[in-house]
């Protein structure tokens, strides 16, 4: 008995040490954690920086954090979820961050408050005078304030749901007054320029950006979260913890976030708005979006731009007006639109109701009609005000009737009805009757209103249509064989569209890989169509739309509206212009039943005149400037002997350049210059070698003409050019910078001209629209100062010989400049020709005495100049003429 006395009485003992072991850790976790809960904080605890409060099932937590990449010390109090990463759901302190870790969160004087060490408060709730308050972090994130009385009852005082920041929770109340702000950035709480709350004049839940309107809901709501609820989140099931948030996120994006348990992170499920048309009114009013189009907006059939300068430059809301003021009698039905509602819909009986209502009301702009899904009745929607926040072909939009005058949108009687948003300007052709026969290629979806190009290979989406241009877009689908650079380079091989085929692929193509569209691997291509020929008649009444024309047959047999002998066709402006304006954009497309002499004969003499009275002019007043310059310059010119002992010791005894006042390059720097000659740097390739692009230290970039090794001609080609163009300085010659000499390797170096030449130009359908007639004028003109300097007012009187639209290269401000001086003869004081028993040059542009006899003079190079010149005016190559058939040449048609 003694023993088990003493073991019972060791047991007490040692029972004892334990409870008060167990009291001291008691005492220990509560001081540590500052409360006398882990989740809630009495009068008598409270949270200081470092200590956190943690909800009973650990879903959330409460405690002071501050933003990672701050560089300054803010602190802020918050309620946070306690999976990884840290997700910020609640801010007290959003204004007004502490600048140390002084914060403490607690009870005092009916407050639950903020404050440092100083006592300076931060953050508080209301004030409220009770005796006992305690706060609690529940497990739907909210922070409540309770009033605990003697029955040990909670009443609620204040609770964190009331007053959310940026994010929505499960268990929120769903009130009109319930609003969320975004953060200033990522890493700044502060408020934001973004508000989610409810519109109160249209009952839809709206994101405001500062004052103005960034994305409203489309339907009715007759709660505040509609939106909310539709997404699973309900108001009165509080049991169940849902992982589910909504954020008003710092970007502008309404988001809506899910835990994912498998991944064990958030997962943004959904979002608005989701793209660029979602945004309100983003084309604004009257501007239609399409988010398919690597253009989003258009203005709606029968509007233009309010300011062309903006819209142009990708500035859309100042939207769109009408083209005329008046209103017309009939509507264009524009299918699949979907625009914000009207608040005045009525119930009527048939869609002629809602016809004749819009059309008795002067304000009217448009009406739809919707069928009711309950009671089968028909709803009429009229507009009053501008049509705003427009989006085309959507799954769920309508029928829209828009109130626009016929004239508006059919400039001629022969243009085709718009076909949805796109208008289809004369020539182009979705139907026999209308159009230009020559341009039917187009198709348009009735039910759907899509416009389509049609081609050999396939049928072609048209997203937009430039009548000004000529241009329209259409997609197509990216693959391997069909891309970007697959259509820069053979755009309408891919197509399957032949010479005779008035469209052209453009060298414009750009992917649409943008996250707004949903079609994600397409590329959108652009089409220019040519000028058309007089449109098609079977009568005189036919012609009435063309004044100054006749319905006439051609030489092929068909009849147009050919134009009066005093006016001329204008394919661009689709008109008779009068021949005195000068207006020549389309004069060779006229049918070879017409005398040419009437087309060609009076712009030639009018240019011909401009450029002599020009020269004239000039060269009077620079005569007496470039004699004294002759003078000041007469002992720099060698005399033609030391000119041809020059170029034999340069190539004999294969120094660097001695003698002649050009620099020597040595050939190590233009391999760097040219990366080794590589492919990606060749501009083209010339009579005697290809030229490539240099870039030397410094950024300066200069054209390298590298001389073919298997040229016999090559090296008497390469000194005769050095030396010529080393004594030779115009402005409209082009200047050589140098030299080089290694082995068999001859080059020589240009200035870089970015334009490259003539030809690109004017032989191209859609460039040779660039070359104004002012600007062919100014380079007829400069190519004719050019040769005179040549033959008359330089010491060493040149023949060019080889004068062409290939050897005129543009600078940046489209100046001419004479190049290639390989085939160039220098002839002595007062002689006028010479002659050679080797014919060099490109046929079709030689002087006939010098391509049979092979005598060459300065009349010679008159001779080529003027084949350019025609070729400037009429845009035709002299050698390929294809509107005139068993033709030779430009110069000898009908002449």
């Amino acid at each position: 008995m003694q023993e088990s006395h003493a073991v019972q009485k060791t047991m007490m003992i040692r029972t004892s040490r334990w409870s008060v072991v167990l009291h001291i850790l008691s005492v220990i976790l509560s001081s540590f954690h500052g409360c006398s809960a882990r989740d809630t904080i009495t009068m008598k605890s409270s949270v200081v920086d470092g200590q956190t409060l943690v909800s009973a099932e650990n879903r959330f937590e409460l405690g002071f954090f501050g933003p990672s990449r701050s560089s300054n010390v803010k602190r802020y109090v918050g309620i946070w979820y306690t999976s990884n990463p840290q997700t910020v759901v609640w801010v007290a302190n959003r204004e007004k961050p502490l600048s140390d870790k002084s914060g403490v969160l607690h009870i005092a004087n009916g407050y639950l408050k903020l404050s440092d060490k100083k006592g300076k408060v931060y953050w508080h709730t209301g004030q409220y005078k009770r005796s006992n308050i305690t706060a609690k972090l529940n497990d739907t994130g909210n922070l409540i304030l309770y009033d605990v009385d003697v029955d040990g009852l909670e009443r609620k005082l204040w609770q964190s749901f009331e007053h959310p920041t940026d994010t929505f929770l499960f268990g929120m109340k769903n009130d009109v007054n319930l609003v969320l702000t975004s953060w200033t950035s990522e890493d700044d709480p502060a408020p934001g320029n973004f508000i989610f709350m409810q519109d109160p004049q249209a009952n839809r839940l709206v994101v405001m950006n500062k004052s103005i309107i960034y994305w409203r809901s489309w339907r009715e709501s007759g709660k505040i979260f509609e939106l909310v609820n539709n997404l699973n989140i309900t108001e009165d099931d509080t049991q169940v913890h849902k992982n589910e948030r909504i954020v008003m996120n710092f970007t502008g994006d309404l988001q809506y976030w899910q835990f994912d348990r498998g991944m064990k992170d958030w997962s943004l499920t959904w979002w608005e708005p989701k793209d660029r048309c979602s945004k309100y009114n983003y084309c604004g009013n009257f501007g239609s979006c399409n988010i398919n189009s690597k253009l989003p907006c258009k203005c709606l059939p029968g509007f233009k731009p309010k300011i062309s300068e903006k819209w142009n430059a990708g500035e859309f809301v100042d939207g769109c007006s009408r083209n005329s003021t008046s209103y017309g009698t009939d509507f264009l039905c524009l299918k699949r639109m979907k625009l914000e509602y009207t608040e005045s819909p009525f119930i009527m009986n048939n869609g002629d109701n809602c016809n004749q209502e819009c059309l008795s009301n002067n304000q009217c702009q448009a009406y739809t009609v919707n069928a009711s899904k309950t009671d089968r009745q028909l709803s009429c929607l009229t507009w009053t005000e501008e049509l705003k926040n427009i989006q085309e072909d959507q799954d769920d939009g309508y029928d829209l009737y828009v109130r626009v005058p016929v004239s508006d949108i059919a400039p001629t009687s022969r243009s085709c009805l718009p076909c949805g948003t796109n208008l289809v300007p004369y020539p182009l052709s979705t139907g026999p009757n209308c159009g230009d026969p020559v341009y039917y290629s187009f198709d348009c979806d009735m039910v759907t209103g899509q416009l389509s190009f049609m081609t050999p290979s396939g049928n072609y989406t048209v997203t937009h249509v430039n009548p000004k241009a000529s241009i329209f877009d259409i997609e197509m689908q990216a693959k391997e064989a069909v891309n970007c650079h697959a259509m820069h380079s053979s755009g309408s091989k891919i197509l399957q569209l032949n010479r005779s085929s008035p469209f052209n692929v453009t060298s414009s193509c750009s992917s649409n890989f943008t996250n707004d569209s949903p079609l994600k691997s397409t590329i959108e291509v652009k089409i220019t169509w040519k000028p058309p020929l007089e449109p098609t008649c079977n009568s005189s009444a036919d012609c009435k739309e063309w004044p100054h024309s006749t319905c006439n047959i051609t030489g092929t047999g068909q009849k147009r509206c050919l134009c009066n002998s005093a006016f001329r066709w204008d394919g661009l402006g689709l008109t008779c212009s009068p021949a005195a304006t000068g207006q020549l954009r389309d004069s060779f497309n006229k049918s070879k039943t017409l005398p040419l002499y009437l087309i060609v004969s009076l712009p030639i003499a009018m240019a011909l005149l401009c450029a002599i009275l020009s020269i004239y002019l000039w060269r009077t007043k620079m005569v007496k400037k470039r004699a004294k310059q002759r003078k000041a310059h007469l002992h720099r010119y060698d005399t033609e002997r030391g000119v041809k002992e020059l170029m034999e010791s340069s190539h004999l005894e294969g120094k660097d350049g001695t003698g002649i006042d050009v620099p020597f390059f040595d050939f190590e720097s233009i391999l760097a210059a040219t990366d080794n000659f590589s492919d990606e740097k060749k501009l083209g390739r010339g009579g005697f070698g290809p030229v490539y692009k240099g870039k030397f230290p410094g950024g300066q970039e200069i054209a390298i003409k590298r001389l073919a090794s298997v040229s016999g001609q090559g090296l008497e080609e390469f000194k005769n050019e050095v030396v010529l163009i080393a004594k030779l300085q115009h402005r409209n010659l082009v200047r050589l910078l140098g030299y080089c000499i290694k082995g068999e390797e001859k080059i020589l170096l240009y200035e870089y001209l970015p334009n490259k030449s003539l030809d690109f130009f004017i032989f191209d359908e859609s460039l040779s629209q660039q070359l104004e007639w002012g600007t062919r004028f100014n380079i007829i003109l400069g190519v004719a100062r050019g040769l005179l300097y040549l033959h008359q007012d330089s010491r060493l009187r040149i023949i060019h010989r080889d004068l062409k639209t290939s050897n005129i290269l543009l600078d940046e401000e489209m100046s001419p400049k004479i190049s290639d001086f390989g085939l160039a003869r220098m002839i002595q004081g007062k002689q006028t020709e010479g002659s050679t028993l080797r014919v060099v040059g490109t046929y079709g542009y030689m002087a006939p005495e010098y391509a049979i006899d092979g005598v060459f003079s300065v009349k010679s190079d008159v001779f080529s100049f003027g084949v350019v010149m025609l070729e400037i005016i009429s845009g035709k190559t002299n050698m390929r003429f294809y509107y005139v058939e068993n033709t030779p040449s430009l110069i000898a048609y009908q002449f």
